[in-house]
C-alpha cells in the first residue's frame, strides 16, 4: 500500500487520529452519576454539537441545554440547542450565545448537575467582554492575537482576563450546581484551564501573567484594555474558591492519544512509526524547518532512525503576519510550504500536514500533501512558492498543483497533525 499509494497511507493515519478523537467513544468512560436533580448541558468549540450528539446518545434521563458551534454545517441535536458564532474572529452571534450559556446555568441547586462539554475553538465562539470593555475591544484583542505568533496558551491566558465568561466564571456562575467539564484538548500539556480559555475551570493566572505576555510578544492592544488588565476587574476566580470544591475537569480526547492511534494504524499497515512530540509550538516555517532537517539526516546517514519509517506529531504552530498579506491559509499548509523547500529532490519521502478538525486556518481545506517534487510542481504551475510563503499565500500554491486535502469539518478538535512518510 505504502509503495505505490503513499498518500492514501497518509490519509489513513489520519483518519485513525481523528477516530481516536471521537466524542461518543470519548465521553463513554467519563459519564457522571445522575443527579437528584436537572443535568444541564453547555458547551463551546469545534466539537460542541458532535459532543452534544454523542452524550444525548449516550445518557439515559432527560437533559437540557445549549452549546455553540461555528457558523457552518453540524451535528443534528435532538434536546440540546445549538448556537452557531463565528471563528477564529468573534461576532455578535457568539456575544448572544454567551449570554444564553450564564442564563442556562443561573439559579440551579446543588441537587442539579452542568455537563461541560468543551473543546478548542471555545475561546472565538464564546466571547462576553468583563468590566468597562465592549465587545469591539475583546473582538480587537482576539484580532492582535491572532497575528501575534503567540502559542495558544498564552493567547488564553489573556483571553480569560478580558472575559466575563472565561477562566472558571462560568462555572461560578452555576454554583451550587456541580460541574463536571468534559474536554477535548487542542491546547500542549492539555491544561483543562487552558481548552476554551477555561470557562468552567478556572487557574492561577492572574492580570499581570496577562500583562508579561503582551510585553513578551510586543503586543500593542488598546489602552483600554491595559488599563482593564491592571485593574482590579480583569482578576479570575481562582481555583481554591469554595464553589469549585465538588467539580472535576477530565480530557477525554487529545493530540497524545491521536498519535498513538495513527502510529498503532503505520504499525498494523507495516511500517515503524516514531512520534517525535504531541506538544510542538513554535512558527510554522521554524518548525517545518526543524522536521526538514530530521528528515534529510534520516534519509542521507539513516539516523537518528532507520527508514523506512513514519515520522508523526503534533500540537499548534503559529504564523506571525507582518502587515497585511492578502494570502490565503492556515499554520499547515504554512508548515508544508516550508518543509517542501527542505525536502526537495527527496523522491522517496511524502508528508500530510492537517488540523484535526478538518479546516486549517481560511479556507475549507484540512492542510495539504507534500512531496520531494512539490517545488517543482509549483514552479511548472507559474507558483514562486519561496514568494508564496513570504506572502502567506500557501493554500493558493497548493491548490495550483492540487495537492490541497479536504475532509470537511471532522466534529473534533485536537489540532495539528503531521506525518512524514520517509521510504516505502
Amino acid at each position: 500500500m505504502t509503495r505505490h499509494e503513499p498518500r492514501t497511507f497518509l490519509k489513513s493515519l489520519f483518519q485513525a487520529a481523528v477516530a481516536a478523537a471521537d466524542p461518543k467513544d470519548a465521553l463513554r468512560p467519563y459519564l457522571p452519576e445522575k443527579p437528584k436533580g436537572r443535568t444541564i448541558i453547555v458547551g463551546a468549540g469545534k466539537a460542541a454539537s458532535q459532543m452534544a450528539a454523542a452524550f444525548e446518545s449516550l445518557w439515559d434521563g432527560p437533559i437540557e441545554g445549549v452549546v455553540v458551534d461555528r457558523h457552518g454545517k453540524t451535528t443534528a441535536t435532538r434536546q440540546i440547542e445549538v448556537i452557531h458564532a463565528a471563528h477564529p474572529v468573534p461576532d455578535t452571534s457568539g456575544l448572544a450565545a454567551s449570554r444564553r450559556l450564564l442564563e442556562t446555568v443561573t439559579g440551579l441547586t446543588s441537587d442539579d448537575l452542568v455537563i461541560a462539554l468543551m473543546s478548542g475553538g471555545g475561546s472565538a465562539l464564546l466571547p462576553l467582554p468583563t468590566g468597562d470593555l465592549s465587545f469591539e475591544d475583546e473582538a480587537e484583542v482576539n484580532r492582535i492575537l491572532l497575528s501575534s505568533g503567540a502559542p495558544i496558551a498564552a493567547m488564553n491566558v489573556l483571553r480569560k482576563h478580558v472575559s466575563a465568561i472565561k477562566g472558571g466564571r462560568l462555572a461560578k456562575a452555576a454554583a451550587p450546581a456541580r460541574v463536571v467539564s468534559l474536554l477535548v484538548s487542542d491546547v500542549a500539556g492539555d491544561n483543562p484551564a487552558i481548552v476554551a480559555s477555561g470557562p468552567t475551570v478556572p487557574d492561577m493566572t492572574t492580570p499581570a501573567d496577562a500583562l508579561e505576555i503582551i510585553e513578551e510578544h510586543h503586543l500593542m492592544l488598546p489602552e483600554k484594555v491595559m488599563a482593564h488588565l491592571r485593574s482590579s476587574a480583569a482578576f479570575a476566580p481562582r481555583p481554591d474558591d469554595p464553589v469549585f470544591e465538588r467539580n472535576v475537569a477530565h480530557v477525554i480526547a487529545s493530540a497524545h492519544l491521536s498519535l498513538q492511534a495513527a502510529s498503532a494504524k503505520a504499525a498494523q499497515l507495516g511500517l515503524p512509526c516514531v512520534v517525535l512530540s504531541d506538544a510542538i509550538e513554535g512558527e510554522a516555517k521554524d518548525i517545518a524547518r526543524m522536521h526538514a532537517a530530521i528528515t534529510r539526516n534520516v534519509v542521507r546517514y539513516g539516523e537518528p532512525f532507520k527508514g523506512p519509517i513514519v515520522l508523526l506529531s503534533g500540537g499548534e504552530t503559529t504564523v506571525s503576519m507582518r502587515g497585511e498579506s492578502g494570502g490565503k491559509g492556515g499554520r499547515n499548509t504554512e508548515f508544508l510550504l516550508a518543509l517542501a523547500q527542505g525536502i526537495e529532490g527527496m523522491d522517496d519521502v511524502h508528508v500530510l500536514a492537517a488540523d484535526t478538525d478538518g479546516i486549517d486556518g481560511s479556507e475549507d481545506n484540512a492542510g495539504a500533501f507534500a512531496d520531494g517534487k512539490t517545488m517543482s510542481r509549483m514552479r511548472a504551475a507559474g507558483i514562486d512558492p519561496r514568494k508564496s510563503l513570504c506572502k502567506h499565500d500557501a493554500w493558493t500554491a497548493f491548490a495550483a498543483v492540487d495537492d490541497l486535502f479536504v475532509t470537511g469539518p471532522t466534529g473534533t478538535n485536537v489540532n495539528d497533525f503531521r506525518a512524514i512518510l520517509i521510504g516505502s
